[in-house]
C-alpha cells in the first residue's frame, strides 16, 4: 500500500470513527439515527455560506442603505460583530447537544421542555418565512429581467425545484450547495472587480472613500443599529448549520466550526461589495427612484446593462434556488425534530426509506412556502424580513441564556469569559437590535409567541400529551 493510500485508508477510519461516536451520542440522549450521516466540515461550510447567501446584500440594498443613512458597510460589520457572539454560543452547544433540532433542542435540554418548546415556536416564525422572503425576493429579480412572465409564476417554479432536491436526499443538496457558491463568488468577483476600475478610473467617480463605512453627516447609533435589524437578516444561515447535526460525519465539533468559519468569510464578503457599490453611488442619487433595485443599477453604473442583468439573474438563482433550499432542509429538520418529540404531528418526523430525509416535513414546507408566497406577494421585502427577524433575534437571545444557564449556573463550570461573559455580550448586542425593531413585528411576533404558548398548554395539560425526550 503506497503513502497516498495509506492516507486515504487514514483519513476514512477516521470518519468512520467520527460518524460513530457521532451515533453514539445521538443515542444516548433517547434518539436512533435515521438521517444519513453525509456532511463534512466543508460541506457544512458551504451550505452555511449558501444559506446566508455571498450575494446576499444585492437584493436588500436599497433598503440598507436607506436605513443607515448611507452606511451599508458598517451595518455589515456590526452585524458580523454581533452574529460572532451567538455563533459561539451556538458552537459551545451545538457540542454539548448534537441534535438536529437546534435551539429548539439545545433550550429543551439546557434549560426545560416548556421553555424549549417556545424558543422552537419562535424559532419556526423565522423559519417558515425565511423561504417566502427567498421566493419573493427571486421572483421580482426574474420578473425584472423577464417581465412577460408574472412574479408568481417564478414564485412557484422555484418552489418546485427546491421541494424535490430537499426530498432527494442531503448528498443532492451539497452537490447543489457546491456549484452554487462557485456560481456566486464568481458573479461577486465580476462585480468587484468591474466597479473598483470604474471608482479608479471614471471621471465620474469620487474615488475611494471610508463613507460607506462612516459618514460624519448622517452617522447616528441608533440609526445604524436599526438598519442592523435588517441586516442581520443576511447572517442568519449560519445558524442553520446546527440543524444538520444528526447528518454531519462529525457533530460534536464539525457544525461549531463551519458555523464560525462561514460567518467570518461571509461577513468580509459583505463588506466588500457593499464597500465597493456605496463609493460607486455615495449618495444613493444612483437608485433613488427604485430601491427595490438598488444594487442593480449601481451594477450598471460600473458595468453596463450587462452588469445590471448579471447581479439581477445571480439574485434570483441564489435566492431562489440556492438559498431558499438551505433554508428548506434546515426548517424541515426542525419541524422534524419538534414532531419526533410529540409537539408537532407524529407524520413530519417520517423519513424517507431510500433517500433517509424527513420526506413530509420537506413536503410540507415546499406546500407552505407555495401558499405564502402568494399570500406575501404583496406585502414586499421589508415587511416579511422584518418578521423573520423577531424570528432569529428572540431565538437568539435565549440561546445565549440557555449557555449561562445550563454550564454556567446549573453545571457550575466556572468558566467565566467563555460561558458567562461572551454570551452576556451576545445577549446585549443581539438584544438591543430586537429592541430597534419597528412595533409592527414586535406586535406580531409577540402573538405568535402567545399563540405557541396556549398551543402547548392544551397539548399538555388539557390533551394530557407526553413529551418523549430526555432532558
Amino acid at each position: 500500500m503506497t503513502e497516498e493510500q495509506k492516507a486515504v485508508s487514514s483519513a476514512n477510519d477516521a470518519a468512520q470513527s467520527q460518524s460513530a461516536a457521532s451515533e453514539a451520542a445521538l443515542e444516548a440522549m433517547g434518539y436512533k439515527q435515521e438521517l444519513k450521516r453525509a456532511m463534512s466540515v466543508p460541506d457544512m461550510l458551504v451550505y452555511g455560506l449558501i444559506f446566508m447567501v455571498p450575494i446576499a446584500p444585492f437584493g436588500i440594498y436599497g433598503g440598507v442603505f436607506g436605513d443607515s443613512g448611507g452606511m451599508p458597510a458598517l451595518v455589515y460589520l456590526v452585524g458580523m460583530i454581533a452574529m460572532v457572539f451567538t455563533a459561539f454560543s451556538y458552537a459551545t452547544l451545538s457540542q454539548a447537544f448534537p441534535v438536529s433540532g437546534s435551539v429548539y433542542g439545545y433550550t429543551s435540554r439546557g434549560i426545560n421542555k416548556p421553555v424549549g418548546f417556545v424558543t422552537g415556536w419562535t424559532m419556526l416564525l423565522d423559519y417558515l418565512l425565511v423561504p417566502t422572503l427567498l421566493y419573493v425576493v427571486a421572483a421580482q429579480a426574474m420578473s425584472g429581467i423577464v417581465p412577460e412572465v408574472p412574479a408568481l409564476i417564478w414564485g412557484i417554479l422555484f418552489v418546485a425545484i427546491n421541494t424535490f432536491v430537499n426530498i432527494r436526499g442531503i448528498e443532492l443538496t451539497v452537490i447543489v450547495d457546491r456549484v452554487a457558491v462557485v456560481l456566486e463568488i464568481l458573479c461577486l468577483g465580476v462585480f468587484v472587480v468591474m466597479g473598483a476600475l470604474w471608482i479608479a478610473t471614471d471621471p465620474l467617480s469620487n474615488g475611494f472613500t471610508i463613507q460607506p463605512f462612516y459618514n460624519p453627516e448622517t452617522f447616528n447609533p441608533g440609526l445604524v443599529m436599526s438598519a442592523v435589524s435588517l441586516g442581520v437578516l443576511s447572517f442568519l444561515g449560519f445558524d442553520g448549520i446546527a440543524t444538520l447535526s444528526e447528518e454531519a460525519k462529525d457533530a460534536k465539533k464539525g457544525p461549531s466550526k463551519a458555523m464560525v468559519g462561514s460567518l467570518l468569510i461571509v461577513g468580509f464578503l459583505f463588506m466588500l461589495q457593499t464597500y465597493i457599490a456605496g463609493c460607486i453611488s455615495p449618495d444613493g442619487a444612483v437608485f433613488a427612484n427604485d430601491p427595490d433595485n438598488a444594487f442593480y443599477l449601481v451594477a450598471e453604473v460600473a458595468g453596463g446593462k450587462f452588469l445590471y442583468v448579471l447581479c439581477a439573474l445571480a439574485t434570483a438563482i441564489a435566492w431562489g434556488i440556492f438559498n431558499s433550499l438551505a433554508a428548506q432542509t434546515a426548517i424541515s429538520r426542525i419541524l422534524f425534530a419538534m414532531s419526533r418529540d410529540g409537539n408537532l404531528p407524529k407524520a413530519l418526523a417520517k423519513v424517507h426509506r431510500k433517500y433517509q430525509t424527513p420526506y413530509v416535513a420537506a413536503a410540507f414546507v415546499g406546500a407552505l412556502s407555495l401558499v405564502l408566497v402568494i399570500v406575501f406577494e404583496q406585502l414586499g421585502i421589508d415587511a416579511i424580513s422584518r418578521l423573520v427577524n423577531f424570528g432569529a433575534l428572540t431565538s437568539f437571545c435565549v440561546l445565549h441564556v440557555t449557555v449561562v444557564w445550563h454550564f454556567f449556573i446549573k453545571e457550575r463550570d466556572g468558566k467565566v469569559f467563555t460561558h458567562l461573559i461572551l454570551p452576556l455580550l451576545g445577549f446585549i448586542i443581539v438584544g438591543y437590535t430586537w429592541i430597534s425593531l419597528d412595533p409592527a413585528s414586535k406586535t406580531m411576533g409577540i402573538i405568535w409567541v402567545v399563540a405557541g404558548i396556549a398551543y402547548y398548554f392544551v397539548l399538555h395539560k388539557v390533551m394530557k400529551k407526553n413529551v418523549d425526550l430526555e432532558v
